[in-house]
C-alpha cells in the first residue's frame, strides 16, 4: 500500500504542477503531508517531520543557494558572461564555432542559470554564426547543451547543491564538482556533435522569419549588462573560479586528514571550502567588477534582485526537503529498495524518477529536488550509501534531470525564441539532443559505478 500510495502521490504531484498549474513549492507540500497520513505517520507528527526537514534543508543550503544566485545576477549586470566568452573565443579562434559556443555555455553556467546565459550569450552566437558562416540551428544547439549541461551536474548551479543536500553527500560538495565537471563534459560533448548534423543546414526553412515575442504568452526581455565599465578577463572568471577552486581543495584536504589531525593549513584549506565560505570569497570577487558611478546601490539592486530570484528556489528546495523528510520516517524506503534492487536496477533508479519528474514537469530544478528526496532514502538498499555512491546518485538524478527539455520547460522556450527556431525544428534539434545528452552521461555514470562502488 505504501509504494501505491506513493505511485499516486507522485502521479498527482506531476498533474498539479502541469495541468492545475499549482506551484511545485505547495505542490511538495501538500504530497509530503499525505504521504506521511499514508505512512501511518500521526498529522500533529506529520507537521513536526515537514517542519523539520524544511528547516534542515535551507539550514545548510539556502545561504549557498542565495550567494550562488548573487553571483549570477552580478555577473550577467557587468557583463562579466561576455568578457568571459569572449574570451574563449580569442583562445580557441572561430575555426570550430559550433565547440566554441559549446564550451563558453558550459562554463557560463556553472553559475549563471542557463535561461539568463542563453539569453545574454544570444547575441554573441549570433555574431559568431554569421562570421563563421555556419547554420543558426547548429550554434544555437551547441550553446543551449553547453549549458544545460553544467546546470544539472555541476554547483554552484542550486539543483546539484540541493540534490547533493537530500542524499547526504553536501558535506563533499568537491567530489560532486569533479565527477559533475567530467560527466557534464560528456553531456556536453554530445549536444556539440548533434548540433554538427545541422551545420550547414538551410536556415530559412528551420527558422521563423521574424522572431517570436510572445512563445510563452510573456516577453522575454534582455538583461542590458553594463559594457561602459567592462571587467578584466581575470577579474571575470574569479567569482567562478575561486569557489569551484577552494572548494574542491577544500574537499580533498578533508578526504586526506579524515582520520588524522588536520593541522592549521589543512583546516583552514578545509574551512575555506565550506560552500558557504568559498561562495561568499567569490561574493567579494563579484562586488569587484561593479564599477562606475553608485556602486553600492547597484550592488544593492543587485542583490535584491538576486534574492527575489533566488526565493521560489529557497521554497521548493526546501519544500523537497520536507517530502524527503516524510519518506525517511516511513518504511517504504525499505519495502521500494527490496523491489527495485532485486531488479537489479541501481544507479538507473535515480535516473528514472529524475527522468519522469522532468519529462512531465518541466523543471529540471523541481526533478533534481523531489527525486533526490525520493531516492534518498534508498541507498543503502541500492548499494550506494558509501561516499562515491551518493555523489554517482547524484550524478544519475542530474542526468534523468535533463531527460528531456520540451514545452513544458521555460529553458526550452528561451532557446527556440530567441534563436528564433521554428517549434518543429526546436523539438528536433534540441530536445532530441537533450535525451541524447541523458542517456549518455547515465552510461557514463553507470560504467562510472562499476568501477567505484
Amino acid at each position: 500500500m505504501l509504494i501505491i500510495g506513493l505511485i499516486v502521490v507522485v502521479a498527482a504531484l506531476v498533474f498539479a504542477t502541469v495541468k492545475l498549474r499549482v506551484h511545485p513549492f505547495l505542490a511538495l507540500l501538500l504530497a509530503a503531508f499525505v504521504m506521511a497520513l499514508i505512512g501511518g505517520i500521526a498529522p500533529k507528527d506529520a507537521v513536526s517531520v515537514i517542519n523539520d526537514g524544511f528547516g534542515s534543508t535551507l539550514g545548510y543550503i539556502g545561504i549557498v543557494i542565495a550567494l550562488g544566485t548573487i553571483i549570477g545576477v552580478i555577473l550577467d549586470r557587468t557583463g562579466a558572461a561576455i568578457v568571459m566568452a569572449e574570451a574563449i573565443i580569442r583562445a580557441l579562434s572561430d575555426r570550430f564555432p559550433n565547440l566554441t559556443a559549446t564550451i563558453i555555455g558550459y562554463i557560463v553556467s556553472i553559475p549563471v542559470f542557463c535561461d539568463s546565459g542563453y539569453v545574454i550569450l544570444n547575441s554573441l552566437k549570433n555574431a559568431l554564426a554569421k562570421k563563421a558562416g555556419v547554420s543558426l540551428v547548429a550554434m544555437s544547439v551547441a550553446l543551449a547543451t553547453g549549458l544545460f549541461a553544467t546546470h544539472n551536474f555541476v554547483p554552484p548551479t542550486p539543483g546539484p547543491i540541493a540534490a547533493a543536500s537530500n542524499i547526504g553527500i553536501a558535506d563533499a560538495l568537491g567530489l560532486v564538482i569533479l565527477f559533475g565537471l567530467l560527466v557534464a563534459a560528456v553531456a556536453a560533448a554530445v549536444g556539440w556533435l548533434w548540433a554538427i548534423r545541422y551545420t550547414h543546414a538551410n536556415d530559412d526553412e528551420l527558422l521563423e522569419p521574424d522572431p517570436i515575442e510572445e512563445a510563452t504568452g510573456q516577453e522575454v526581455k534582455k538583461p542590458e549588462p553594463d559594457l561602459a565599465h567592462p571587467p578584466s578577463t581575470l577579474g571575470a572568471f574569479l567569482p567562478i573560479l575561486a569557489p569551484i577552486v577552494l572548494i574542491s581543495v577544500g574537499s580533498i584536504a578533508s578526504l586526506a586528514t579524515r582520520d588524522v589531525d588536520p593541522g592549521t593549513f589543512a583546516a583552514a584549506l578545509i574551512f575555506l571550502g565550506q560552500p558557504v565560505v568559498a561562495l561568499a570569497i567569490g561574493v567579494v570577487f563579484a562586488l569587484l567588477l561593479v564599477k562606475g558611478g553608485d556602486k553600492r546601490g547597484r550592488f544593492h539592486q543587485m542583490t535584491v534582485d538576486a534574492v527575489l530570484l533566488a526565493a521560489p528556489i529557497l521554497l521548493i528546495t526546501g519544500a523537497g526537503g520536507a517530502f524527503g523528510s516524510v519518506l525517511q520516517e516511513t518504511p517504504i524506503g525499505d519495502q521500494l529498495g527490496d523491489m527495485l534492487t532485486g531488479l537489479g536496477l541501481g544507479l538507473l533508479v535515480p535516473f528514472l524518477l529524475a527522468a519522469a519528474l522532468k519529462s512531465a514537469q518541466g523543471s529540471s530544478t523541481v526533478a533534481l529536488v523531489a527525486a533526490s528526496s525520493m531516492v534518498a532514502p534508498l541507498l543503502p538498499a541500492l548499494g550506494l550509501d558509501s561516499d562515491l555512491g551518493m555523489v554517482l546518485a547524484v550524478m544519475a538524478v542530474g542526468a534523468g534531470a535533463m531527460t528531456v527539455s520540451h514545452a513544458n520547460d521555460s529553458f526550452f522556450w528561451v532557446v527556440s525564441q530567441f534563436s528564433r527556431m521554428k517549434v518543429s525544428t526546436a523539438y528536433k534539434a534540441y530536445t532530441t539532443a537533450t535525451l541524447l545528452q541523458g542517456i549518455s552521461a547515465m552510461i557514463v555514470i553507470y560504467l562510472l559505478g562499476m568501477v567505484f562502488v
